[in-house]
């Protein structure tokens, strides 16, 4: 009884770890897959982001070309989590409202915009710009205002995206990200 019970437990072993691999190499895989820029741009809307990326101060210095991932989906297997997190929950909702709206020109596009950045930008928040921090791990400004700026960052609670809005694509107004927090909805910044 106890060789075959040995062996029961064994083999539900096997399984369970064959079921976990098969998980995690789709997961990996999938998550991979679904990080390209081809990907993301295959939806029309996100074609007048990814122009705009390829024009700005981002794209081409230092040899750097940032791609669509790189700043909205957080990379490395310590954050699988997060990235399957990001595809499931912020893909479906974009891919909803691709299917819901119109986005067939910048005008239309251009309708929703603000809102789109307000959401990239909680995000952002949310995770403590740890897609900036991937590439900017030790930034040192030169300007004195933004010296002290950065010295108040581990003191008051901010991140990088909540000073540094509007970099990439395509000016809006800038949310107050913290009171967007408090409040559960965007809430402008004041000038």
């Amino acid at each position: 009884m106890r060789g075959w019970l040995a062996k029961g437990c064994l083999s539900a072993t096997l399984l369970g770890a064959a079921i976990g691999l098969a998980v995690a190499v789709v997961a990996v895989g999938g998550e991979a897959a679904l990080s390209t820029r081809a990907f993301c741009t295959s939806c029309h809307s996100m074609t007048y982001p990814a122009k705009e990326l390829a024009k700005s101060a981002h794209y081409g210095r230092f040899g750097a070309d940032p791609q669509c991932k790189d700043c909205h989906i957080p990379q490395g297997m310590e954050n699988l989590h997060l990235a399957v997190r990001a595809h499931l929950v912020d893909g479906a909702r974009d891919l909803f409202r691709e299917m819901t709206n119109d986005y067939s020109d910048i005008g239309r596009f251009n309708e929703r915009r603000l809102q789109m950045a307000h959401e990239a930008r909680m995000q952002m928040k949310r995770l403590d710009s740890l897609t900036c921090r991937r590439c900017h791990r030790d930034p040192r400004p030169v300007a004195p205002e933004g010296k002290l700026a950065h010295q108040r960052l581990s003191s008051a609670g901010a991140t990088c995206i909540d000073c540094h809005q509007n970099l990439v694509h395509k000016a809006v107004p800038e949310t107050d990200l913290e009171k967007s927090l408090i409040a559960g909805e965007m809430v402008l910044k004041e000038d």
